[in-house]
């Protein structure tokens, strides 16, 4: 599935289950806990953290589809077509960055 296509899969979503999108505000201050859920995550099981017993059966893909979920709301709701704006950065990044990433000792 295309950008495109997901940005209409949780629009019908929404209209077949929920009530409204929740307000911009809302959906930022949603999509900030969505994130805190994968920090935790990979902090413990990919950081330096211990993983708690309770986090083991988290799932990060999941907790990664909460976030696009909630981006993909974000976007609908603010009239923004992600597919294009991700098209365009892509485009962007690849122009700006290919000699720096190349280059960059670090990374070898």
């Amino acid at each position: 599935m295309d950008i495109k296509n997901a940005q209409l899969a949780v629009d019908k979503w929404i209209k077949e289950h929920g009530v409204r999108y929740f307000n911009e505000l809302t959906n930022m201050a949603q999509l900030t806990e969505e994130v805190g859920e994968v920090a935790r995550i990979i902090a413990r099981r990919y950081g330096e953290q211990s993983e708690k017993e309770s986090d083991k059966e988290k799932d990060l893909g999941e907790e990664l589809a909460d976030v696009l979920f909630v981006v993909l709301c974000l976007a609908n709701q603010t009239g923004i077509d992600l597919q294009l704006a991700f098209d365009k950065k892509l485009a962007l990044k690849a122009k700006r960055d290919h000699d720096r990433h190349q280059n960059n000792k670090k990374l070898k």
